[in-house]
């Protein structure tokens, strides 16, 4: 998928410039998305990246973590039955692990999506006994998902080392 997402003469990476289809600019944008909140918590301090910086208990962490739940619950079709517990990573987790899951999530919903050409058709995953949604509304749904937590985590890695940028 084409996209022009270099840095800008301030350092930030501005959103892409993707094809002109619907698919084309909606899968754009959700990779451009996911990879600017890897971006985020990837390389960020122990112990400060799972750190409550707000009175929610919301760290840096725990959003990708649970970022990665998401991605594996809209494409790929787990279940998930306590949302709230998908916000903390395992202490056992290193940043590096939940990284490398989120990036593996991503990349097997990627495998999904390459078969999908109409934006109409429910998303092919398999859940018996629950519909599913459309691409078109799964889609827009996990840009929205995802760049709510993309913002959260630029305030929460400002806070722990002053990182700014996508």
């Amino acid at each position: 998928m084409p996209s022009d997402t270099r840095p800008n003469r301030h350092g930030d990476t501005p959103p892409p410039r993707t094809g002109s289809s619907e698919i084309e600019v909606l899968r754009g944008f959700l990779d451009y998305l996911r990879t600017s909140i890897a971006a985020k918590a990837d390389g960020a301090p122990e112990p400060q990246v799972r750190t409550a910086a707000v009175p929610s208990g919301t760290n840096l962490l725990g959003l990708l973590n649970h970022l990665t739940f998401v991605e594996c619950s809209m494409f790929l079709g787990d279940d998930v039955t306590d949302w709230q517990a998908t916000f903390q990573a395992a202490p056992t987790d290193s940043v590096a692990d939940v990284v490398a899951r989120y990036r593996d999530a991503v990349e097997r919903a990627n495998e999904v999506l390459d078969g999908c050409a109409d934006l109409g058709a429910p998303v092919p995953r398999p859940r018996p006994g629950r519909p599913a949604p459309s691409l078109r509304w799964a889609l827009t749904h996990m840009i929205e998902e995802t760049g709510r937590h993309a913002g959260h985590a630029d305030i929460l890695r400002e806070l722990i080392d002053s990182t700014t940028g996508r």
